[in-house]
């Protein structure tokens, strides 16, 4: 079975008019290659929800780099960054029961797929027409599963999931460059205390 172009599939969809975007986004280094590739080509307003980031200063330190980052950057001049509630106890939920999982295992994709419904539900009450995710940029997460759970996210709202695959056209090592350039805070592990645990 031939694997899906999600990078061609988003290329295809913004070719028309500018869509209006809710972008979930993780921490400002994977923003960065993100918005990079999105300007100009959607209405972008950004959507930190990220209840897997502990201790509490990580989550605030990330918080704050996206801030400054999108103060800074031309690319993203004028877009609106949009906080979620810090409920780190609905990750805490399900991930103490997989805390010996890989990166890439159940609690990974439960955590996914957390941070996506409430960027549907978001996105649904701004009434945007698409909602996506930075997290594609990461070699180290599954990008079929995230887009796919994105598009059956998508079924149960009035909103349209954009696929997309930010690694593609070097765009993990454009963020690399661009967190070097704005001196951007570069975490060590995506957040969970978990992951710290995986080799």
């Amino acid at each position: 079975m031939q694997k899906r172009n999600y990078e061609l599939e988003m290329q295809e969809i913004l070719s028309g008019k500018k869509p209006e975007l809710l972008l979930h986004v993780c921490c400002a280094p994977c923003s960065s290659a993100c918005l990079e590739r999105l300007a100009g080509k959607a209405e972008i307003k950004l959507y930190f929800y990220n209840p897997n980031i502990l201790p509490e200063e990580e989550y605030f330190h990330r918080l704050n780099e996206l801030k400054r980052f999108v103060q800074e950057f031309p690319e993203s001049s004028g877009i609106e960054i949009i906080e979620g509630e810090y409920e780190p106890e609905k990750f805490l939920s399900f991930a103490k029961e997989l805390a010996d999982e890989p990166e890439r295992g159940k609690r990974c994709q439960k955590c996914i797929a957390l941070r996506l419904e409430k960027t549907a539900e978001q996105a649904e009450k701004l009434q945007a027409e698409y909602f996506a995710t930075t997290l594609t940029v990461s070699p180290h997460k599954d990008c079929a599963y995230i887009n796919e759970t994105g598009f059956q996210i998508a079924e149960n709202h009035q909103i349209h999931w954009l696929p997309s695959d930010f690694k593609k056209k070097n765009g993990y090592q454009r963020s690399i460059i661009l967190s070097k350039e704005y001196h951007l805070y570069r975490q060590n592990f995506c957040g969970c205390p978990f992951s710290k645990k995986t080799p």
